[in-house]
């Protein structure tokens, strides 16, 4: 039994108005979880045997809005680092929770249930020759890198065993100048569902929702969002009956365009195939432990 995690960063459960991208129809993956118009706080629950929805608390019990650094060790790694240092804390994390990320994560632990997990991001040479300078890595890099699982690059691209951080290669062609081939997002998800026949886990991250609440730039908003949308529909159209689908985020943000921060909204957590795990779930503490629970009981 494998599981599919679909990491989207900065999407919350906000309510229905002008300002919020998500809370459309025209989004059939979010619709197909939530059985409305997309995903909005008019949306309720839903716990069924092979489809959940639920609205997960990404304040952690800490003042202020959440932050990327924090907010992705602790889906990570199901400890509240937001906590930890007294606040919330990015957009990469804070020193004194980079330990947690380096022998507690998501990956630490499947690996020690003799799982094999992957990340299907790829990055750029640009990338490491920064991070490496700054000696600054995100929360899903060191995680990886820290686990022993190898960063993709442009090689894997070439390939079709990767996927890039916008999924259809555009910014690799357009802003990178490198030799990629534009491709369609059920091209890039069908590299994952490669992916799950080899690897137990397979997480990949999507940024873009983040950058575009940010920049309160709608047109980018929808752009991206239709294309992680048919991204998340082939996956759903396609995935093993045995397997599951996990998805969740860090914090709000995209679903307010009206202003350029984070929001202190809940997150969604979507799940297809096995939900027992996530039934109780109440924050994205509960997201790492749901996942392990999966894979322990395939040992």
């Amino acid at each position: 039994m494998t599981v599919c995690f679909l990491f989207v960063d900065g999407i919350g459960v906000g309510p229905k108005t002008g300002y919020n991208p998500l809370a459309s129809s025209d989004l059939k993956s979010f619709s197909f979880f939530t059985g409305r118009d997309g995903l909005h706080d008019g949306c309720e629950e839903r716990i069924e045997e092979s489809i959940l929805f639920k609205k997960l608390d990404a304040n952690l019990d800490v003042e202020g809005l959440p932050q990327s650094g924090t907010g992705q060790t602790a889906l990570f790694t199901g400890e509240n680092s937001s906590e930890l240092i007294g606040k919330h804390f990015g957009p990469f994390p804070h020193s004194k929770i980079k330990p947690l990320l380096k022998k507690k994560s998501l990956f630490h632990k499947a690996i020690e249930l003799e799982k094999n997990p992957h990340f299907l991001n790829a990055y750029p040479d640009l990338f490491f020759e920064k991070s490496k300078e700054r000696n600054r890595w995100s929360s899903t890099t060191l995680m990886a890198r820290s686990a022993g699982v190898e960063l993709n690059r442009l090689q894997n691209v070439v390939e079709g065993s990767a996927v890039t951080a916008e999924i259809i290669q555009s910014a690799w062609r357009s802003k990178l100048n490198l030799d990629v081939p534009e491709i369609e997002p059920e091209e890039a998800s069908g590299r994952m569902l490669k992916a799950l026949d080899e690897y137990d886990l397979v997480l990949f991250e999507y940024y873009l929702t983040d950058k575009a609440g940010h920049e309160q730039d709608e047109e980018m908003a929808n752009r991206v969002l239709k294309v992680l949308d048919r991204f998340i529909m082939n996956i759903l159209n396609n995935l093993n009956k045995m397997d599951t689908l996990v998805l969740s985020s860090d914090h709000g943000n995209l679903e307010n365009l009206s202003i350029k921060t984070h929001t202190r909204n809940p997150v969604p957590l979507f799940v297809k195939g096995n939900t027992e795990p996530f039934i109780n779930a109440k924050s994205i503490l509960d997201v790492t432990p749901g996942i392990l629970e999966i894979l322990k009981a395939n040992v």
